[in-house]
């Protein structure tokens, strides 16, 4: 009788279902029962019989682990989003500057100007400023510091920086100097970035580039220094011809002799750097014969070659640079009365081409360039010395045509 009820139940069910009917108004029991996982799964995998096309593709593999500086990076980019200063911000504190609302310190200037500040700015901003505060005197409740030495723009510039840390660009190339001495003496490392930035970029020049390098070196500032350097190795007449040179040569000789030492390895440098340039294209040209004779001897070229070659005649434009030249050296050589060794500079010439060929050759026995197996023979009865200074010549020969080649085939020659 129950299992009746229950069947007229699940039919009424379907029935409102087809009719769209809602089944907020049924009210079900339902009941979760303790039981064996192993009983439940069996029953799963029965009921699935067909599987579809997409649970046949493999798992993704799981992502790579997120490095160490991966993370840092993050971290970064978090504070600096979560330490963001909005203009508002800066225009508050560059008011409470200009206008020194209860203001308790008192900066006096070289030309007995007054700029009015707060200790407690000035005190967190430069730690040698705090220390001075310390000592200054107090006159009705306010602190009087002297900063002479410098322009009062400067100096104005220099106090609202520690405020809000804006600056004019006109005012900071004005002052660049300056405000580099003062950034350096009340250790402010952030307007002295901006100083150097600024005398780097845009501001030195042949007639202040000796001011510049001064301070530079007191005020430590190294690669602002290692580029007055250069700047003065550069215009090194310009330099001699200013005031500043002048001066510095009375006032810093050491200075000075440092700045010609660096002149004159500047200059040996370069000289031994155009040196190496001439050597390595003489070593390149001799490649391009060596090429060139071998074209010549193996394929022919426009009217000089072996008699089984047809020649292509003299409007023919050949693709080797050296051949022109060497065809008319191979054409006296060959004409030649005197031909010997030493008698005739151009059968020298070519004497001493057919030895460096045979010297790079590594088949003598299927060359066709003249006398290679000759010079391999006569290889074997020459001195040391003669071995030593033509094996110099070979490598360096091989070493700059290697220095020509794309990157795929210089290392293809490398490991053969």
């Amino acid at each position: 009788m129950q299992a009746m009820l229950m069947a007229q139940r699940e039919n009424d069910l379907i029935r409102a279902s087809l009719r769209g009917e809602s089944f907020k108004d049924h009210c079900y029991d339902l009941q979760v029962h303790e039981g064996n996982l192993a009983d439940i799964i069996p029953i799963v995998d029965v009921a699935s019989t067909s599987r579809s096309q997409n649970d046949r593709i493999p798992k993704p593999p799981p992502p790579p682990p997120v490095s160490i500086w991966t993370r840092m990076s993050l971290h970064r980019r978090v504070v600096a989003s979560a330490s963001c200063v909005p203009t508002e911000t800066k225009d508050m504190w560059d008011k409470l500057f200009s206008e020194g609302y209860r203001s308790d310190v008192c900066i006096v200037t070289c030309d007995q100007n007054i700029v009015l500040a707060h200790s407690s700015v000035l005190g967190v901003a430069s730690p040698v400023l705090k220390t001075s505060l310390k000592l200054a005197k107090v006159k009705d409740g306010v602190r009087y510091l002297r900063i002479s030495g410098v322009p009062s723009m400067a100096v104005r510039v220099f106090i609202r920086f520690l405020y809000s840390a804006c600056f004019e660009e006109d005012e900071l190339k004005t002052s660049a100097l300056h405000l580099l001495v003062l950034s350096h003496c009340f250790r402010v490392p952030s307007l002295k970035r901006a100083c150097i930035n600024v005398l780097e970029q845009d501001w030195m020049s042949a007639e202040n580039v000796i001011d510049v390098l001064q301070l530079a070196r007191k005020c430590d500032a190294p690669r602002l220094y290692l580029m007055c350097v250069r700047l003065i190795v550069k215009d090194f007449k310009k330099v001699c011809a200013t005031e500043g040179w002048k001066v510095m040569k009375k006032v810093d000789p050491a200075l000075e002799q440092e700045l010609l030492e660096a002149v004159v390895e500047a200059d040996s440098r370069k000289q031994e750097r155009m040196k190496k340039i001439e050597e390595k294209k003489v070593y390149m040209e001799l490649n391009e014969a060596m090429e060139a004779l071998l074209h010549i001897c193996r394929d022919g070229c426009r009217t000089i070659g072996p008699r089984d070659k047809v020649l292509r005649g003299g409007y023919f434009e050949c693709r080797f640079p050296a051949c022109k030249g060497l065809e008319t050296l191979v054409r006296h050589f060959a004409t030649c009365r005197i031909r010997i060794p030493g008698g005739c500079a151009h059968c020298k010439r070519m004497w001493q081409l057919f030895e460096l060929h045979s010297r790079m050759c590594d088949e003598p026995d299927l060359c066709k360039v003249p006398l290679c197996r000759h010079f391999k023979i006569k290889m074997q009865q020459e001195s040391k010395r003669d071995e030593t200074r033509w094996g110099l010549l070979v490598s360096r020969i091989t070493a700059a045509k290697i220095a020509t080649m794309p990157f795929n085939g210089r290392r293809a020659t490398i490991v053969s």
